[in-house]
């Protein structure tokens, strides 16, 4: 109630305010304007301006909403477009798992430019891409993640050489991880992807060069590591008798200097492996340096036995062949149930002609272990005795024990 009599009182006061005012003449307002000219009352021109500034705010105020309107359209169209980009991503990424490949493609390219991640989406689609076969549409889709995500480069690099080798294109793989290395010299997986393509172009000197990288970096087991470096060098020491081999078909004198030269690169560990030593010693044997190869293993048999090492050691022909038979039968002594040293020792026994002794210890090693090796040296022994059906009989137990042949009734001699 006091309110409303304040307001009264208010209006009352304003509008005998304005009655005084209109009454007491204050003058005119004169406006020219060119050519015109126009002359007003000065309350008349008071109530212009008054009304032309509450026009102006309206019309700032409509525009205002109007833009307001615009922005939330807009806003609303952009939503619909990304809650659209992220079904037909889903629908893509389910299509991808599934294996249907050209569908995934579609759905996640077309989804990209208004997915929330365009890069995931760019990727996906160019290893669909790479399923189908199409490789060059695969590397415009990694093109396009490249430029939908800065700082990237890495990502769709690593991408890229992983479908690269997945479709066998070998040399493009290599490139682009060689580019990548260059990016990130230490990175991981990088090296890993590197360590695979090197192994299936079998470039094994660059593989030699990358093995203390991937050992520095753990990026594989010790064991894993170990055994890479093995087979690195067994393929380098075969080449390196490859060449000898062709150097020697020129000139039957030629050394085996590129092989003993690579024999004295190889890491410490990997010379005192017996695998490898088996290998040099092996090719040695095969390049007619028979001599150089029964002096390593018999120096390695003194302090490290092997049973791979010694059968080896038994094919081979040194320099002194009694000489040989006598360091073998040394070792017999501390191993006397050793069937791969007692094959070694009556393969040495024949070298010396020695025929009876060369049986005994067939014989002794196939009681030890029925071996197939010691079986056919001991049958080809007996058949140049004389002792045909020694031999045959030996050869039809090894036939017989192959086969599992059954239990069957036969009919006698």
């Amino acid at each position: 109630m006091i309110v409303l009599l304040l307001i009264i009182l208010g209006a009352l006061l304003i509008g005998t305010g304005l009655s005084l005012g209109l009454a007491y003449d204050l003058g005119y307002i004169r406006i020219s304007l060119g050519n015109y000219l126009i002359e007003t009352n000065f309350w008349v021109g008071l109530a212009l301006i008054v009304l032309l500034v509450i026009v102006s705010l309206l019309v700032i105020n409509t525009i205002k909403r109007f833009r307001r309107g615009t922005s939330l359209m807009a806003t609303w169209i952009s939503r619909g477009h990304e809650r659209r980009a992220r079904r037909r991503t889903t629908k893509g990424l389910l299509s991808l798992a599934e294996g249907n490949w050209p569908r995934a493609r579609k759905l996640l390219s077309s989804a990209a430019s208004h997915a929330d991640t365009p890069l995931i989406n760019y990727l996906a689609a160019a290893q669909a891409a790479s399923e189908t076969g199409d490789h060059e549409g695969a590397d415009e889709l990694l093109r396009l993640a490249f430029e939908s995500t800065p700082g990237s480069s890495l990502a769709v690099g690593i991408t890229q050489a992983q479908l690269q080798l997945s479709a066998n294109r070998l040399e493009q793989a290599l490139a682009t991880l060689l580019r990548l290395r260059k990016e990130a010299p230490h990175h991981p997986f990088v090296l890993k992807l590197l360590k695979t393509t090197y192994l299936r172009l079998e470039d094994w000197k660059e593989l030699s060069k990358l093995v203390p990288e991937l050992r520095k970096r753990s990026v594989l087991t010790e064991r894993e590591l170990d055994d890479l470096e093995r087979e690195v060098w067994k393929n380098l020491l075969e080449r390196a008798a490859e060449d000898c081999e062709r150097k020697r078909e020129n000139d039957p004198e030629a050394s085996l200097e590129p092989l003993t030269r690579l024999w004295d690169e190889l890491p410490r560990f990997v010379r005192r492996d017996e695998h490898t030593i088996h290998d040099y010693a092996r090719l040695l044997a095969r390049l007619g340096d028979e001599e150089q190869a029964e002096t390593l293993l018999r120096k390695v048999l003194r302090n490290h036995w092997s049973d791979e090492l010694i059968n080896l050691y038994g094919r081979l022909e040194g320099s002194d062949p009694e000489v040989q038979l006598l360091t073998a039968e040394q070792w017999y002594k501390d191993r006397p149930n050793n069937p791969q040293l007692l094959l070694a020792l009556g393969r040495l026994s024949l070298r010396n002609q020695l025929w009876g002794k060369a049986k005994e210890y067939f014989t002794a090693s196939l009681k030890l272990k029925r071996d197939r090796e010691t079986m056919a040296e001991l049958s080809r022994l007996n058949a140049h005795m004389g002792e045909e059906e020694s031999s045959v009989k030996l050869i039809m137990q090894e036939l017989e024990s192959d086969n599992a042949l059954p239990e069957l009734p036969m009919p006698k001699a």
